[in-house]
């Protein structure tokens, strides 16, 4: 029997009805609309259906909807702001860090959970930042390298690496 679902995705209160199966990737996508979020393995194997859950990582695809329950998600939609692109989504542009874009919804989403770890990381902290999102394309280094120019870009701004629409991330 579908249960009530309150949560806050990208800033914005949101309710659903959905059966307690139901994953958040599907919640997301189906119910709700954001379709950024992307569907790969559908096993926690690619990284394509990252989501922050209250500041973490998750793997929409396996993290059942229902424990999303007064939870703020931030989904790659919610990085762009009033003011454009997210410094992230700038980066990834800009250096090559994007080719068939399956990967970079959930690359960013990733990158942006290790930048509120560490403002300032290395190139050995990002490549294990990201070690749960898998690329066929760019070989790693240009997303990389859009890592670490979007960490100084941050720094160099208000160093607080926040997403754009919901104010803190």
């Amino acid at each position: 029997m579908p249960e009530l679902l309150r949560m806050t995705v990208d800033g914005l209160p949101l309710s659903a009805f959905v059966d307690p199966g139901r994953t958040l990737l599907r919640v997301l996508r189906d119910d709700l609309g954001r379709t950024g979020t992307k569907e790969g393995c559908d096993d926690s194997e690619c990284g394509a259906c990252m989501v922050l859950v209250d500041g973490q990582p998750v793997n929409s695809c396996s993290y059942l909807a229902l424990q999303a329950a007064g939870r703020e998600i931030t989904t790659v939609e919610g990085l762009a702001g009033a003011d454009g692109l997210h410094p992230l989504q700038r980066a990834f542009l800009e250096g090559g860090g994007i080719q068939c874009g399956f990967c970079t919804p959930g690359m960013l989403i990733s990158a942006l959970a290790l930048l509120q770890a560490d403002p300032d990381p290395s190139e050995e902290f990002i490549r294990d930042g990201l070690a749960g999102n898998l690329c066929r394309c760019t070989g790693y280094q240009p997303i990389i390298q859009a890592v670490l120019h979007a960490a100084a870009e941050m720094r160099a701004g208000d160093g607080v690496p926040a997403t754009g629409s919901s104010g803190g991330g």
